[in-house]
């Protein structure tokens, strides 16, 4: 009976469940924030993903991602210009010299954390990586939803977005025990400008002939 108790546990453990996050600042709902369940069987079983980082317009697309930690990112670039990717961030520091195409070495990220990127010739250009120790992991949508499955048991929810104040998640303890589970997480979040490109096509032109001409002397 013991036996067969032991076995009807590990199936429950086994088990997919369906979490739905609702993530809300104010009332409504926000976009782009990243949701992840955390325990130690989590960190168990994360590996690494694939991904991928592109440059279009002078903008990082996507704007936000979560990765598993030893995940590589490939940073191919789209445009028609140079650029030179780079992060200054503790979970990453790097630089990527100026390029075009899809030559760039693909860049590994072993250590959790948050990393900001940017780029050194346009300096409008931002986007955030979110390294974590766990292959439960979503982002939210326009509709403020992120859905995700993981196994039964009990974790640390943890949410964040890149106008959170403070720059910290916010955490809470959540159980799943077979059945879909939902959660409404609310933020305050901090009214940020986002970084706006020049409006003349002409000066971008300028700046990377500038770069150009920097790079042959």
């Amino acid at each position: 009976m013991a036996l067969l108790a032991g076995i009807g546990l590990l199936a429950l453990a086994a088990q997919a469940t369906e979490v739905r996050i609702a993530v809300r600042s104010a009332g409504k709902p926000v976009t782009d924030a990243v949701a992840s369940l955390h325990s130690a069987s989590a960190a168990a079983a994360a590996r690494p993903e694939a991904a991928v980082i592109d440059q279009r317009n002078t903008q990082f697309t996507p704007r936000v991602s979560v990765i598993t930690t030893g995940t590589r990112v490939r940073f191919p670039n789209s445009d028609n210009v140079r650029h030179q990717v780079y992060s200054f961030s503790p979970a990453k520091r790097f630089d990527l010299p100026l390029y075009s195409g899809r030559a760039a070495p693909p860049v590994t990220f072993e250590t959790p954390g948050v990393v900001v990127l940017g780029c050194n010739i346009h300096d409008w250009m931002l986007a955030y990586v979110v390294v974590v120790d766990s292959p439960y992991h979503a982002i939210t949508g326009a509709d403020g939803q992120a859905r995700m499955s993981a196994p039964a048991g009990t974790y640390t929810l943890r949410v964040w977005h890149p106008d959170i104040r403070d720059n910290q998640p916010v955490e809470r303890k959540i159980t799943l025990a077979g059945a879909a589970a939902d959660a409404t997480v609310d933020l305050d979040l901090a009214p940020q400008k986002a970084p706006v490109a020049p409006a003349d096509d002409k000066l971008r032109a300028l700046q990377e002939k500038f770069r150009r001409l920097k790079e042959q002397r």
